[in-house]
């Protein structure tokens, strides 16, 4: 049997507050579930995660996003957004166009050619994370959904007292 390797969770003493043994299992999870992600996107679609959640906000708003607002959505500067949406235009995948009240201002679009392989990439996606989580129990699925629910209140309040 091998030992699995280091991670972040693996930085924590027993000793340590259960919270932050908990926060880095999380971290842990998170960047777990994360790399394979990438490592599939990469290997199967010849693509990165930013690319594709830049067609996944895409793919929600039919007739397009304006880049300021994809920047906000998906929390990478508007440098990031313009870089990603360079190479997916050179691509034929998404179509840039000049909002005509403001000539400073763009709206990104999906083509139908991007439409279509974001498909291919969505449906493989779905299937990865349900793959992943298939060997969890559906009560305990329900249970950590829950939990992390909870969790998310607790930050959210937490962060308005602040």
């Amino acid at each position: 049997m091998t030992t699995p390797s280091p991670d972040l969770e693996s930085r924590a003493a027993p000793d340590d507050h259960h919270a932050l043994r908990l926060w880095l299992r999380l971290l842990t999870c998170t960047n777990l579930i994360e790399g394979d992600i990438r490592g599939r996107l990469r290997t199967e679609f010849d693509t990165t995660l930013p690319r594709f959640d830049l067609m996944a906000q895409l793919q929600r708003v039919p007739k397009g996003m304006k880049m300021g607002d994809l920047s906000r959505h998906m929390m990478v500067t508007n440098g990031n957004i313009t870089s990603i949406a360079d190479q997916l235009e050179k691509e034929g995948l998404v179509v840039r166009t000049k909002v005509e009240s403001d000539r400073r201002s763009s709206v990104l679009k999906l083509t139908p050619q991007g439409r279509k392989i974001f498909a291919r990439m969505a449906r493989a996606h779905e299937d990865w994370v349900k793959d992943m989580f298939d060997g969890l129990p559906e009560a305990s699925r329900g249970a950590l959904f829950k939990a992390l629910g909870e969790l998310k209140l607790q930050v959210v309040a937490h962060r308005d007292k602040a």
